[in-house]
Formats: C-alpha cells, sequence, structure tokens
C-alpha cells in the first residue's frame, strides 16, 4: 500500500471530547456527576465504557443496574457501528463535547444488540474483516494468517495499539501491482434519512477500461442524490472520519487509509444543516 503512515496516525488517534450524564429517570442514592472521556473514533463505545460504568456505580444500588446502553437526543447508539461513525452520522454538526446519555435499565431490544462481553466485540469485529478480506482478496490473506495473527489485530484495537494493528493490517492492504487495486472496495453508505441500515454494493476501485474510481464515482452509481447538480446548492454533507473527503479522492487510496480497523470504509450522508 502507499505508505502515507502520517495519515493512518492521524485516523487512529482521531478522539472526540464527550460527556457522560445518567439518564434523569435511573434511580440513585446522590448525584450523579457527568463523566468526560476523550472516545477513539476508531473504537467501539462498549469497549471503551469501562470507566463510565465504574462512575456511575458509586452513586446505585447493585438491583437497579441492567445492561448499559447509550443514546444521543433519544436515538439509541449502536455499540457494534464505530464510535467516529456514530458521531459523524447523530452528531457532527452539534457542538462539542458530544453528550451522550447513559441507561442501566429499560433496554431497547427492537434497537440495540446485547453485548454482554468484549468476547462479543471480538467477534463482530473478526466477521468484518473477513467480510472484508472475502471483497478485496476472496479471503486468501485473512485465511492465510495465524490465530495468533487474528488476535494481534484484535489486541491491537482493543488496547489501542497503533503499531501492533498495523504490523498484521498492513498485510489486508496489499494487492497485486498489476491489478492496481482490491477486487472490490468494502464499504457502507449510511444514510440518517432512511430506514435501511447501509447501502452496500459491489464496487470496483478500477473500472474495466483502466480508469480509477474514484468517491464521486461511487456515489453516482450507489447514490447520485449525494452529488448536487450544476445548478443547485449542496444538499448532503458526504462524511468519512469526521472531514469531507474531496469527490475526486481515489476509492483505493481512501480504502487503505481512511477505513475503519474493520478494514471496511464507512461513509455518512448527512442532509447540510439548515441555516
Amino acid at each position: 500500500m502507499a505508505d502515507d503512515k502520517d495519515v493512518l496516525r492521524d485516523v487512529w488517534f482521531g478522539r472526540i471530547p464527550t460527556c457522560f450524564t445518567l439518564y434523569q429517570d435511573e434511580i440513585t442514592e446522590r448525584e450523579a456527576e457527568p463523566f468526560y472521556l476523550l472516545l477513539p473514533r476508531m473504537s467501539y463505545l462498549t469497549l471503551v465504557t469501562d470507566k463510565v460504568k465504574k462512575h456511575f456505580l458509586k452513586v446505585m444500588k447493585a438491583e437497579d443496574i441492567e445492561e448499559m446502553w447509550f443514546d444521543f437526543e433519544g436515538t439509541s447508539l449502536k455499540w457494534h457501528y464505530p464510535i467516529g461513525l456514530l458521531f459523524d452520522l447523530h452528531a457532527s454538526n452539534t457542538a462539542l463535547p458530544w453528550s451522550i446519555t447513559v441507561h442501566f435499565k429499560n433496554f431497547p431490544e427492537r434497537d440495540l444488540l446485547h453485548c454482554p462481553s468484549n468476547s462479543v466485540i471480538e467477534a463482530h469485529f473478526m466477521s468484518s474483516i473477513k467480510e472484508a478480506d472475502a471483497l478485496k482478496h476472496k479471503s486468501q490473506v485473512i485465511n492465510d494468517m495465524q490465530k495468533k495473527d487474528h488476535k494481534q489485530l484484535w489486541m491491537g484495537l482493543q488496547n489501542d495499539k497503533f503499531d501492533q494493528f498495523w504490523a498484521m493490517n498492513r498485510k489486508l492492504m496489499e494487492y497485486p501491482t498489476e491489478e492496481g487495486g482490491f477486487r472490490y472496495i468494502p464499504f457502507r453508505i449510511y444514510l440518517t434519512m432512511s430506514d435501511r441500515p447501509f447501502i452496500q454494493k459491489l464496487f470496483r476501485p478500477i473500472s474495466p477500461d483502466g480508469h480509477t474510481h474514484t468517491l464521486g464515482d461511487l456515489l453516482k452509481e450507489v447514490y447520485p442524490v449525494a452529488i448536487p447538480n450544476d445548478d443547485e446548492s449542496k444538499r448532503y454533507q458526504v462524511v468519512i472520519h469526521g472531514i469531507e473527503p474531496l469527490l475526486e479522492t481515489p476509492l483505493q487510496w481512501l480504502s487503505e487509509h481512511l477505513s475503519h480497523p474493520d478494514n471496511f470504509l464507512h461513509i455518512s450522508v448527512i442532509p447540510v444543516p439548515s441555516d
């Protein structure tokens, strides 16, 4: 892969200042102070919120505690979506710190998956990586890795170790030079204004005639309304990791440098806020 280590590092160490407050109807023995945390964009809520749980347990009785879950302005936050994606999708045009509400009761069964342990997060994460490699390399790279290599990817993410993770993830980002890119680009496009969880299709980084596909080409094919016509003002922001990449950016480069650790490009399409 093109060696743009500074980009990889900047993406990895992206943080979102967040204020966690306990839901007003939770039963406490004394007032619960808010808890502040810098959340890593690359990780998952249930993986990095042990401190949040410990903080609020200090003011609650054991019998009043069930599975912890989170919401932002009434929207339940899916733990199996990366934190950066959740922020881009639901809160990118709000002031920081991000204000998240913590719940210990009334788990929203219809909206969220249960997450009883870190092994559930690991299983979800590894299944995403395997799906991505099936698209990129027909699963050849991930299948050639040993179990300890898979573990290294997971431990790198879990312990926030950039070098440990990328020493192994680098292999998942390689491809034969003559092919010019992956077989297909693993991507998901998320829409705030849709009931569909996301859009995912087969899309190659290079066209049959050798033309390099860009982010704009992908959107034209998959969600054309995201691109304004010449005579209209911009209606949508197309956001990856909190930034709006140029539509001319090659898709292969984005896949190598702006994918999440699960090896997918998570793209949020959000309406431009009205003035």
